[in-house]
């Protein structure tokens, strides 16, 4: 039973965190639509352009991990991330039988998040905002994608394991810290891979738009984003443990 619980924890973590970060991207980009852009990397809108949305974007997702952590991280942990779920079961921080709990309701989580924000805001939060899904650039080859999203996880499963996993770290400051690695990092590489960091993220609206719209992207970009978070969350796992002198305990 308790499982359970942490589980629907996991879930409506998720789901606030599509709901919240790609609902901001989708909006974004039907805010966008119609406007000349300076360059084809460059979907911005307003004065500051896309690196002014892109703020908006890494934000709004800082904000999401924060409320989430701070909420139900006493329950759960608020992994809300398979690649973290992965990352701690691979140096012993997590059993088994809760990861594939736990990444089964993310991943349910991240598609009702998706699919809420696609009925409450209409046929165009799909047909023109994507529902907020991550892909490639122009420009961008799939190996740049992968690179970046394992850099990118890298630096988010850091700031967990220093703040929130690690015993010794001064406690209040987990949601703070690793909502701003987040927003961060998307700042950084949004307009590279779309920062995902996150399978469940990329997943949810990857299958509500196929569901709706005969995306195909669940079968041609979408496995980069397991790979390229799930690699770099356990690179980063190993790398703290082992120069922290973490234990197994």
């Amino acid at each position: 039973m308790e499982l359970v619980k942490r589980s629907i924890a996991e879930l409506v973590g998720t789901m606030l965190l599509v709901f919240i970060g790609c609902g901001t991207v989708s909006v974004l980009l039907m805010l966008a639509a119609g406007t000349p852009t300076a360059t084809p990397f460059d979907i911005g809108i307003g004065a500051l352009g896309g690196m002014g949305d892109w703020l908006a974007v890494g934000v709004a997702f800082g904000i999401a991990v924060a409320v989430v952590i701070y909420t139900l991280g006493r329950v759960s942990g608020a992994h809300i991330n398979p690649a973290v779920s992965i990352a701690l079961w691979s140096i012993k921080k997590f059993p088994t039988k809760d990861t594939v709990a736990y990444i089964i309701a993310q991943c349910i989580g991240a598609a009702i998040g998706s699919a809420l924000f696609l009925f409450i805001a209409g046929p165009d939060a799909l047909a023109i905002g994507g529902l907020g899904a991550t892909a490639p650039f122009p420009g961008i080859s799939i190996w740049q994608v992968l690179v970046a999203e394992i850099i990118g996880t890298f630096v988010l499963m850091l700031a967990i394991m220093g703040v929130a996993v690690d015993q010794r770290a001064t406690p209040g400051f987990a949601g703070l810290v690793i909502g701003m690695a987040v927003a961060g990092v998307i700042i950084a590489i949004g307009n590279i891979s779309g920062g995902s960091l996150n399978p469940a993220r990329t997943f949810g609206p990857d299958l509500i738009a196929t569901i709706m719209g005969g995306s195909t992207a669940l079968v041609t970009t979408f496995p980069v984003y397991v790979v390229g978070p799930i690699v770099g969350a356990v690179l980063a796992a190993f790398f703290y443990k082992y120069v922290a002198g973490l234990d197994d305990n």
